[in-house]
């Protein structure tokens, strides 16, 4: 056995249709594309959003905003979130990242005030909110601004 023999099973492939070439094909005359209309003729079908020469919906519509390239996303973590993983000692983003508090990095970590604090714990991140950063004081940790 060569691999120029090997063919696929019987009846698993089709063969391709070849239009227009004679009725005895069962494929001549038009081609299987019916008689006239914009579908028979030649250059293919018309792309995605065409509506027949009509102004397209996607044209007619105003523009509207913009898209700010110097947004800058915060991962959101509540006190009651950081006061499970108090054990750690110093929490960032990196530390909520690798225990799968926080889903997808973003470009830093911001600390809301729900929730109590049970000790002390350091916090790295790139923004607290007033009550967060007191709570976290008055619990005798640290809130550091990176």
């Amino acid at each position: 056995m060569r691999i120029e023999d090997i063919k696929p099973a019987d009846g698993s492939s089709k063969g391709k249709k070849r239009v227009g070439r004679g009725f005895g094909s069962g494929h001549g005359k038009t081609s299987c594309k019916g008689h006239k209309g914009q579908k028979a003729r030649s250059g293919g079908p018309k792309g995605a959003g065409f509506e027949g020469g009509q102004m397209p919906l996607q044209r007619r519509v105003p523009k509207r905003g913009f898209t700010n390239n110097f947004r800058v996303e915060f991962a959101i973590v509540n006190l009651d979130v950081i006061d499970k993983y108090r054990s750690e000692g110093t929490i960032t983003l990196e530390t909520l990242l690798g225990k799968g508090a926080i889903k997808d990095m973003k470009s830093g970590l911001k600390v809301l005030g729900s929730g109590t604090l049970q000790g002390a714990v350091t916090v790295r991140a790139s923004a607290f909110s007033a009550s967060a950063a007191a709570k976290i004081e008055a619990a005798g940790g640290k809130a550091e601004v990176l």
